[in-house]
């Protein structure tokens, strides 16, 4: 793959090249692991409140005579807590796709180490 007239990268170059993309990565793999688990958490709070706010207006409807129709907000609020649920999903999928990338990026700088430490137990007999 290299360009005519220059040579392929070795393996020192390689590794080099490797450790600094995994650690120019790493951080924003982190950064947006922790952010996705702040807007599940958010995202659960939020169809609780829903779920308490559903639960309190049927209690209103149910009880006493009111002046105005509360079903239909009922409906929408059962519509927003579907939502919820659905991001809530769609979230959860992206962090486990985030937890496996930050595992994966963890056992390869793990195995780029051991690579390059001459001393460690693996490379001797």
């Amino acid at each position: 793959m290299a360009v005519y007239g220059e040579k392929p990268l070795d393996t020192e170059n390689r590794d080099a090249i490797t450790r600094g993309l995994v650690d120019l990565l790493k951080p924003a793999v982190e950064e947006i692991d922790d952010r996705v688990k702040g807007v599940r958490e958010s995202q659960v709070e939020l169809r609780q409140q829903i779920d308490t706010l559903c639960e309190d207006l049927k209690k209103i409807a149910d009880s006493d005579p009111v002046p105005m129709e509360l079903e239909p907000y009922v409906k929408k609020l059962n519509s927003s807590r579907r939502r919820v649920m659905l991001v809530n999903s769609i979230l959860q999928n992206v962090q486990d796709r985030l937890n496996k990338l930050h595992n994966n990026i963890s056992k390869e700088t793990a195995r780029r180490k051991t690579m390059l430490d001459p001393a460690s137990p693996t490379h001797q007999k």
